[in-house]
């Protein structure tokens, strides 16, 4: 009986073997992060040159402290979303910074959008740990304002995501501040809802159909929920874009927002999710993060939600 020469094979197998190791590594990742998504929404304060008292000390045009981003990378690293919106970014310099900050904390989000509408300093940006199917920057959504042409300040940014269980669109949007130099118009309120208005038309353009269509709106949206330009966002006639989740800390609590001149704690940042969506979120509900540094990193504390998107379960 003739022996088989094994030496010939001796050197493939192991680079098979290899190659399999890494196909099975990344069908692993990619099987984790497609069948369960954490997703969050953060503003971040001013990550961008500003006007700022820093030390006791007012500067113009300084960037975010220090002490500050190191407390915002240290509250995402705890979160560690598959997905993250942010409210406040600056240009593209400040988005690749922040990447590399979570980076090196552990958080690599291989994939990011920023998009930069009428508001030249303070932008809406996703990173993301899954790949994007598809960016559309809605930078130029228009609306009126007392009779005038006029847009959307931060525009609209959506990403969509291929997932299990089909695409499904995230939608992160900024609604004007409260600040204003108008006096026919306190606290912006007028210019919030006909900026609700026009981003409720866009996603219904999108998707007319929300009891079917899968998306996600989320973000700062600058009013309560009993505000008109909430109430304006949640609704068109009988047309319902989705539900507002819940969202709770540790200790109960559901503010998100704490606006230090006036000692005010209120909750402006949510996710609204469609129908369609709505029964792949874990529990029905959000959590505010509360862990340590989420005071040091922000005004803001983020909101987070868990889609669960295994079909099999």
């Amino acid at each position: 009986m003739e022996l088989c020469d094994l030496s010939a094979v001796s050197v493939k197998i192991p680079a098979v073997l290899r190659l399999s190791t890494l196909v099975a590594a990344q069908l692993l990742l990619t099987s984790r992060l497609w069948a369960d998504l954490t997703i969050a929404t953060y503003n971040v304060e001013n990550y961008t040159l500003a006007n700022r008292m820093v030390d006791g000390i007012y500067r113009p045009g300084y960037p975010k402290p220090e002490k500050e981003r190191a407390a915002l990378t240290r509250v995402v690293a705890g979160i560690a979303p598959d997905i993250l919106a942010v409210e406040e970014m600056g240009a593209q310099p400040f988005l690749d910074d922040f990447q590399r900050e979570l980076k090196l904390a552990g958080q690599d989000f291989a994939h990011t959008v920023v998009l930069e509408a009428a508001d030249a300093d303070r932008h809406v940006a996703v990173l993301s740990k899954l790949p994007f199917k598809e960016v559309r920057r809605h930078a130029e959504v228009p609306t009126t304002y007392f009779g005038q042409p006029d847009r959307v300040k931060r525009g609209v940014l959506e990403v969509v995501f291929a997932t299990r269980r089909g695409d499904f669109s995230l939608f992160v949007v900024h609604l004007k501040s409260k600040y204003t130099e108008r006096p026919d118009d306190p606290e912006s309120a007028e210019q919030r809802r006909l900026e609700a208005e026009a981003v409720r038309d866009l996603v219904l353009a999108r998707y007319p159909q929300p009891a079917r269509d899968r998306f996600i709106v989320c973000g700062d949206w600058n009013d309560t929920r009993g505000s008109k330009s909430v109430r304006t966002l949640l609704k068109r006639g009988e047309t319902a874009l989705g539900e507002l989740l819940p969202a709770a800390d540790s200790h109960g609590e559901s503010w998100t927002h704490y606006y230090r001149r006036e000692d005010i704690y209120s909750r402006i940042d949510f996710f609204l999710v469609s129908p369609a969506l709505l029964p792949a979120v874990s529990g029905g509900r959000g959590r505010i993060w509360d862990a340590p540094g989420v005071a040091d990193a922000s005004d803001h504390r983020p909101v987070v939600l868990r889609l669960d998107l295994d079909p099999v379960k």
